[in-house]
């Protein structure tokens, strides 16, 4: 059920964690999945909800920095010199989980995913929260694990149905894609995902880049080879193809959509062979901010595959390369097309459903 983000629903919705349900609400990145992150049971009801993978961990967001001392064994430095910089903000700091902290949340290992938001219902839900329970929220995206994310509160609907008992509308995500995380566990900063931070605004908090990461840096959400997919398949073509291939594939007998950036209007007898053609903005952030609701409208029934103008390199475009990588590319094949029901079902072990 969708409800507006007044003083009296995020009353009632923190009083709905911390009786252990499910909740979804706004964040500046996406919408996010939340359950009491101190209550393995509620935790397990979110991974029961995506369908995600039991080893997969998730990101617990706080009201404050202060906050972050119940669940991490210890702030370094560099973390303190980022959370200060960038808290609240899209910025998912990996540090050593507290000693107590349940390893549902982590996916099982000695690390643990911090985050302050800064959308104003996010941290009114967080502090509401914390005087009725934990004050910590543990919120993968408001999505069926592996597709698109949700950036307005009726595409949470639209993917989970009325399993979920609120659903706090607080409009349209303000980034529009998730939050940049760096570990910081071993000493040293590594990036782990690209987001709205590019790592150009690490480096220039840090006097350094950050190092890439590698095999034996955390899991962390969001990294998986196939992950942000619509049903669809997702083809990423070089701007002075994209009318070749559109073509060849609606004569191919394909139904096509296209989201092109800047090969749209020249194009007009492509145009005529494919009705949803989606022209982008050229900034990376207004791109970022559409690109998730754009892929929805794109991925209608019957559409077979949507055809993406690769947008041009740079560390502006770094965040949006790697979500359109990742729809792209081979995924498992048997995922669930609607809406789902949930009970108080273990996470699932296996991969991507």
């Amino acid at each position: 059920m969708i409800v507006p983000a007044t003083p009296e629903e995020l009353e009632r919705a923190a009083r709905a964690l911390a009786a252990g349900d499910v909740v979804a609400f706004p964040t500046e990145t996406v919408y996010g999945l939340g359950a009491d992150a101190a209550n393995p049971r509620a935790v397990g009801r979110v991974f029961a909800l995506k369908q995600r993978p039991a080893d997969h961990p998730l990101i617990v967001h706080l009201a404050s920095a202060e906050a972050a001392a119940a669940w991490a064994a210890e702030m370094p430095p560099l973390a303190r010199r980022l959370a200060e910089r960038f808290w609240p903000g899209p910025l998912t700091l990996v540090l050593r989980r507290a000693p107590g902290v349940d390893t549902a949340v982590t996916g099982g290992q000695d690390t643990i995913g911090l985050r302050v938001p800064s959308h104003p219902v996010a941290l009114a839900l967080l502090q509401a929260f914390a005087r009725v329970g934990s004050g910590a929220i543990a919120a993968p995206s408001a999505n069926r694990f592996g597709r698109l994310s949700a950036t307005r509160a009726a595409h949470v609907v639209d993917e989970f149905g009325d399993a979920l008992p609120l659903v706090i509308d607080g409009g349209d995500s303000d980034v529009g894609i998730e939050s940049t995380i760096i570990d910081v566990s071993s000493g040293h900063a590594v990036l782990l995902r690209p987001g709205a931070i590019g790592v150009d605004r690490i480096a220039e908090a840090l006097g350094e880049l950050p190092a890439a990461r590698d095999a034996r840096s955390p899991r962390a959400s969001g990294t998986l080879d196939s992950h942000y997919a619509p049903q669809a398949q997702v083809m990423l073509v070089e701007a002075d193809l994209v009318a070749e291939v559109v073509r060849f594939l609606a004569g191919d007998g394909k139904s096509v959509a296209v989201l092109a950036r800047t090969a749209g209007e020249p194009l007009l007898d492509a145009v005529r062979i494919v009705p949803r053609w989606h022209r982008a903005p050229a900034d990376a952030a207004a791109y970022a901010h559409d690109l998730y609701a754009v892929l929805r409208s794109l991925d209608v029934p019957g559409t077979e595959v949507i055809v993406v103008e690769q947008p041009p390199p740079g560390v502006q475009w770094s965040a949006v390369h790697d979500r359109l990588l990742r729809a792209a590319a081979d995924r498992p094949a048997g995922a669930s097309a609607g809406p789902i029901a949930v009970d108080d079902a273990a996470p699932t072990a296996g991969g991507r459903r």
